[in-house]
């Protein structure tokens, strides 16, 4: 769906600095507790004034079903990040939407996400691509820690699986290496290109892209 996502978008300033720096999607982040949480109203103003080619993406963290239709629906967006610990029965039900599931990693390397998958696949509903974040206890995302990017290359990421999106600590000075080593389909940045949560830097932003597009030969 995307190779460079710019998540947590918290205003129309930022959200139309990433469609110039040529990002091919921003994340809106649903959920309430995040910093970079955004309500609809003010999701709605950034995702009108962002050009058909760039993808809205809305993050949802352990949502009812009712409230992400509801959203994906009424502020008319292009995909569907679950976050949180939702369970495959929670895609199946949703297998309408085009989604993106999210997983912490641990320790215990891609083993969880392959179970994970192989019970989506059981209900026909495999995601269209699947994220890859930092694992760090009690939180959701959006914590700047890093993954192990040469154990995920090492682990053949296109073995079976949806497109791998890489997140975690991923800022303009690591993202080539992180591409070259982990071998991702797509790279997704929120803290990585910010001053203040929710509040991105714009040069940082352009950067970040620009590096991104030259590692994926873009």
């Amino acid at each position: 769906m995307f190779a460079i996502k710019i998540c947590g978008i918290t205003n129309v300033a930022d959200g139309l600095a990433a469609a110039r720096a040529g990002a091919d999607a921003v994340g809106l982040n649903f959920f309430p507790g995040s910093k970079r949480f955004v309500a609809a109203d003010r999701a709605r103003e950034i995702v009108e004034s962002l050009p058909s080619g760039v993808l809205k993406v809305g993050v949802f963290v352990n949502a009812e079903e009712y409230d992400i239709r509801g959203t994906f629906e009424s502020l008319a967006l292009d995909a569907v990040q679950l976050h949180g610990d939702e369970p495959p029965e929670l895609l199946a039900r949703l297998a309408s939407l085009p989604l993106v599931q999210a997983f912490r990693i641990d320790w215990r390397g891609l083993a969880p996400v392959d179970v994970y998958l192989a019970a989506c696949g059981a209900l026909g509903a495999v995601p269209r691509m699947i994220l890859l974040d930092a694992h760090v206890p009690g939180q959701y995302g959006g914590t700047g820690a890093t993954l192990d990017w040469s154990a995920l290359g090492e682990a053949n990421p296109s073995a079976g699986r949806p497109p791998i999106v890489l997140a975690g600590g991923l800022t303009p000075g690591n993202v080539t290496a992180a591409i070259r080593s982990a071998r991702p389909a797509a790279v997704d940045t929120a803290g990585g290109v910010e001053y203040a949560p929710g509040k991105k830097d714009h040069t940082l932003l352009a950067a970040f892209v620009t590096a991104a597009r030259a590692a994926f030969g873009l």
